[in-house]
């Protein structure tokens, strides 16, 4: 008796362990799974970020990015109002990123907007200098996580001439950025020239419609109107992101181009 009941255990044992084995298995395979996605971390300002429905149909391209990708790719958002190269570093996000971010993963770098403001020194840089060094800070952090930074030069306000020429207003923080990549032969996304294209091919009635701007009662977060030529309203964010996967398609950023919608 002792004997059958000493065999039933050892069964039960092997049964036992045999599903544990089943398990692990499973865990690893989709541990594995997880593993093989590819994060593309945005970090960035107002005109990058992810915003909730009490400021909508204001967006930032950062928000819809992800619906130019068929698979494998998860975006995730980092980008905040307001911030700077050098505010965003010394408020420890970027470190908070650079702890998450893996190998095989990518680092978008969009800023100029806030750097540009000389009345501000929690926020301002001077573009051949302080700019340089704080983007840097973000390349190489990404390098020692095994990351790929992508820098991106800030994207254009809505600007027109009297003749209706789009024109630059970021100075030379576009080209300073664009010398840093080349120093440190990082791809470099021109998303300055490429917006003031879109802008100019569109015209100065058009381009409204990109931009948040609302006629008064036109919608219930903004009763009296807004006229906004910095921040984007959803389909504008739409068409700042196809400029940025356009650039990723022209760089060919391997393997992330071959992720890309083919549309």
């Amino acid at each position: 008796m002792k004997k059958k009941i000493h065999f039933i255990c050892l069964l039960l044992l092997l049964l036992s362990l045999s599903i544990g084995g089943i398990r692990v298995q499973a865990t690893s395979s989709i541990s594995q799974s997880y593993k093989s996605k590819v994060a593309v971390y945005l970090v960035g300002d107002s005109t990058v970020s992810t915003y909730d429905s009490s400021v909508a149909p204001r967006a930032g391209w950062g928000q819809v990015f992800e619906e130019e990708f068929r698979h494998k790719v998860t975006v995730r958002n980092e980008a905040q109002s307001g911030r700077s190269s050098k505010s965003f570093i010394d408020e420890g996000r970027l470190d908070a990123v650079l702890s998450e971010i893996q190998k095989g993963d990518y680092l978008f770098i969009q800023f100029g907007h806030n750097d540009e403001k000389i009345e501000d020194p929690s926020r301002y840089t001077e573009p051949s200098t302080t700019y340089k060094s704080y983007l840097k800070q973000y390349i190489d952090g990404a390098r020692a996580k095994k990351a790929t930074p992508i820098l991106i030069t800030p994207v254009e306000r809505r600007r027109f001439t009297e003749e209706g020429i789009a024109y630059n207003s970021h100075g030379t923080y576009p080209q300073a950025m664009k010398e840093l990549g080349k120093e440190e032969n990082v791809p470099v996304i021109d998303l300055t020239e490429k917006s003031k294209a879109l802008y100019q091919e569109l015209g100065i009635e058009k381009t409204k419609d990109l931009f948040l701007w609302l006629e008064k009662g036109e919608h219930p977060n903004y009763p009296d109107g807004v006229i906004d030529n910095t921040h984007f309203q959803g389909n504008g964010a739409r068409e700042i992101s196809h400029l940025v996967a356009e650039g990723v398609k022209e760089l060919k950023i391997v393997p992330l181009k071959n992720y890309l919608n083919k549309e």
